[in-house]
Formats: C-alpha cells, structure tokens, sequence
C-alpha cells in the first residue's frame, strides 16, 4: 500500500469541514457525473472499504415504488470506484471489467452502498470487489461483485 494516497488525503481533508462529506461527494461525482443522478454521500472511506448513501425519493423509484436496482448499482460502482482509488498501490492501476448483482430485498428505505476488499488482493489480475446494499433496517437488498482488472502502470520514458 502507498504510503500517501490523494484521495484519502482528499477525503481527510475536506471532510474535515463543515458539511465535509456532502462536498467530497460531490467532487468525487464529477469524476464520472452519472454518479450525481442519485445525490450520493459518501459516509465512510479508508483502504478497502467505502460507503455511499442515498436517500428513497422518487427519481430513484421503479414502478412498484421501490428504489430501483439501477440506483443501487450506482451507488455500489461509486462506493466501487472510491474504494479503489484509495487503496490501489501507487505502482498499479484498475478498471471495472463487469458487475453481477442478486437482488435479495425490496430496497423500500435509504439504501447504503458498501464496496470491500482486502489489502492483500491489491495485485496485477482479477480483483472482485464485494459490494452489499443495505436498507436502513439492514437487510441485504443487493448483493454481488465488480470485477476489476489490476495491472501495472506502464514505465514512463
């Protein structure tokens, strides 16, 4: 692991302040602006975990009313996408090569979008990251992986 990483530093720092993680959130949804559709919050972030949270209104419902599971997987590759950014090695970089989900609830509540992985996956391959969502009762309504490819960064000339 590196020894400094900018986006825990970023998250550190600005969470730090008043309304700190409404702000993080925000900038780190602008790194791929779709996030934004669901008005996340990231709550938690440290190597190998990340959680994001988003409210049940009904821009995210489907059509029985319920949060809709292309919500959730949104929220569960952005909570994806923070945990890698700040636990990948400074010598490797990632990317998503797919997603599977189960749907094992109705997500009738806020959802919280949890990613993990363990330090010691963190090498050039195959990495699954698991990602569970909850409702605010805790029951699992999605569970599943993001499969991420990890490679080294090309040499600079």
């Amino acid at each position: 692991m590196a020894d400094s990483n900018y986006m825990l530093d970023l998250y550190h720092r600005v969470t730090s302040w008043p309304a700190g993680h409404w702000i993080f959130s925000k900038l780190f949804a602008n790194k791929a602006p779709y996030f934004a559709t669901i008005s996340p919050l990231v709550t938690e972030l440290r190597p190998n975990y990340c959680e994001v949270r988003f409210r049940k209104r009904r821009r995210v419902h489907n059509h029985i009313k319920t949060v809709h599971v292309i919500a959730i997987a949104n929220a569960l590759e952005m909570a994806m996408g923070a945990l890698a950014e700040a636990s990948i090695p400074k010598h490797l970089r990632w990317i998503p090569k797919g997603m599977t989900v189960d749907y094992t609830a109705k997500a009738t509540s806020d959802i919280r979008a949890v990613a993990e992985t363990n330090a010691e996956d963190w090498k050039p391959g195959d990495l699954p990251v698991k990602v569970t969502a909850y409702r605010e009762d805790g029951t699992v309504v999605v569970v599943g992986t993001i499969l991420l490819y990890v490679s080294e960064k090309p040499k600079r000339s």
